[in-house]
């Protein structure tokens, strides 16, 4: 795309700008996008490094704002006044649309207190890219950036599980490899896709099964896009609680009550419940 982005002949209103910027390669911006960056007074940037990499290559000399998750309640009076003073305020993050597990939610939700204009322009996304070459569902539920705690990870991936819909969620390649074992457990029986390096010359589209998942031989690096796709419902009723069940169980027994454990698997795979919870009594008495 040219760098000589045509001029908008609407002057550009007073207000906040929610600008999408590409999520790798630069050539993903619209020219929208640059035309009101251009005529912004203040940009506000998670990284100032990382945004000035898209804003030299399309000649963007606003003067531009540190704005991340540790100081954006620091931040708020000043934007607030920036932006009650006429000026036009736009706020990205590193990549993608802002607001989205990003920054942005505090001077958003301000803005709307204070009747200021929220203006989006909308653009590139990881969660979008990804469904969008999964081939799964397009009924999804986005998840974000997993915790950092492992008990609170596990307990939202079994949460998780009880969708049946497509599931995406941001980790960590380092975080994704720790927690293979317990997606291949939780999530038995459906596809996988895995997301890496999107619109950028090395990127990689992996879709397999959830029991493959450690077979994989490629080496990850940075952050992943991972897609999983809808739970397939069995008809049969006469099915045994199975290794992958017992696992699921096994993680959940000292956090759900033995009659919701009962209703989970059920519902995953119509065992009986009353041979769910004899099995539930049992590591009970175990413990």
């Amino acid at each position: 795309m040219s760098e000589n982005v045509p001029s908008s002949k609407i002057d550009t209103k007073q207000g906040l700008y929610l600008i999408s910027t590409p999520i790798g390669n630069l050539n993903d911006i619209t020219f929208r996008a640059i035309d009101v960056l251009r005529k912004s007074n203040f940009i506000l940037c998670e990284d100032t490094r990382v945004s000035k990499k898209l804003f030299n290559k399309y000649k963007i000399h606003a003067e531009l704002i540190s704005n991340h998750k540790f100081n954006e309640k620091k931040n708020l009076t000043k934007i607030i006044q920036l932006l009650k003073s006429g000026s036009v305020v736009s706020l990205v993050s590193d990549a993608g649309t802002p607001n989205i597990s990003d920054p942005g939610a505090i001077l958003i939700d301000e803005c709307r207190r204070k009747e200021i204009e929220i203006i989006p322009i909308p653009g590139p996304s990881a969660v979008t890219t990804a469904i969008s070459v999964s081939g799964f569902s397009n009924e999804f539920y986005f998840y974000g950036f997993f915790p950092e705690k492992i008990k609170d990870l596990k307990k939202d991936m079994i949460n998780l599980f009880q969708l049946n819909c497509s599931i995406i969620f941001f980790i960590s390649s380092n975080k994704f490899k720790k927690e293979i074992l317990n997606i291949k457990d939780i999530f038995s029986g459906r596809q996988i896709l895995i997301c890496r390096e999107m619109t950028k010359f090395y990127e990689e589209y992996i879709k397999i099964p959830v029991e493959k998942l450690d077979k994989i031989k490629i080496e990850m690096k940075g952050e992943l896009t991972i897609v999983i796709s809808p739970k397939i419902l069995q008809k049969s009723t006469s099915q045994k609680l199975d290794e992958s069940d017992k696992r699921i169980i096994d993680l959940i027994i000292n956090k759900l009550s033995m009659k919701e454990i009962s209703n989970l698997i059920n519902f995953k795979h119509k065992v009986s419940k009353k041979e769910i919870y004899n099995y539930c009594l049992k590591l009970k008495n175990e413990k």
